[in-house]
């Protein structure tokens, strides 16, 4: 599995990275006002059961999974939650947690990205961390925005050491 630059960073990045992101093919269950306190359940009921559905299409996953963000979670999260691919997914594909998922594709364009690591209870206050950081640099974010979990949270077993990768899409 491999992704292209900027998503293949081998150590954390520490210090806030401008990059150009490149096209990447996606899969992913898409949701709009979907309640926060359920994404566990979503996030669990895909990543779980899509790469053995993409198998059966000869199609695998090429990175880590990930959820990018059409606007800011806060009751409800307008996101997709997937995984990138090497093969276009054709037709929707059901997944037996009952998710339907469907092509998509990562943003292209100027990036900005920052490695957090640490517990998913965390990632808010890693979230307004790296907007700080975006702005003090001198650019704009917009969306969407994406996590890419570099770690595996089932292979994981120190809670601290799980890796997300933080994305954002910045004003030209």
């Amino acid at each position: 599995m491999s992704l292209p630059a900027p998503y293949d960073a081998d150590a954390p990045v520490t210090e806030l990275r401008i990059a150009e992101a490149p096209v990447v093919r996606t899969v992913v269950v898409s949701r709009e006002d979907f309640p926060v306190f359920k994404l566990p359940q979503l996030m669990d009921g895909v990543f779980s059961h899509l790469a053995g559905a993409l198998a059966e299409r000869g199609i695998h996953p090429t990175g880590a999974a990930f959820a990018l963000h059409h606007r800011f979670p806060v009751d409800t999260a307008d996101l997709e939650v997937g995984f990138p691919v090497d093969g276009l997914l054709e037709s929707p594909l059901e997944l037996p947690s009952g998710f339907t998922a469907q092509a998509s594709s990562l943003p292209t364009g100027r990036v900005a990205m920052l490695s957090h690591l640490g517990g998913y209870g965390a990632l808010g206050d890693a979230w307004g961390a790296f907007m700080e950081a975006v702005g003090e640099a001198g650019e704009q974010s917009r969306f969407p925005i994406w996590e890419l979990y570099v770690s595996n949270p089932a292979e994981t077993k120190d809670p601290s050491t799980l890796r997300t990768d933080l994305f954002s899409l910045l004003e030209e």
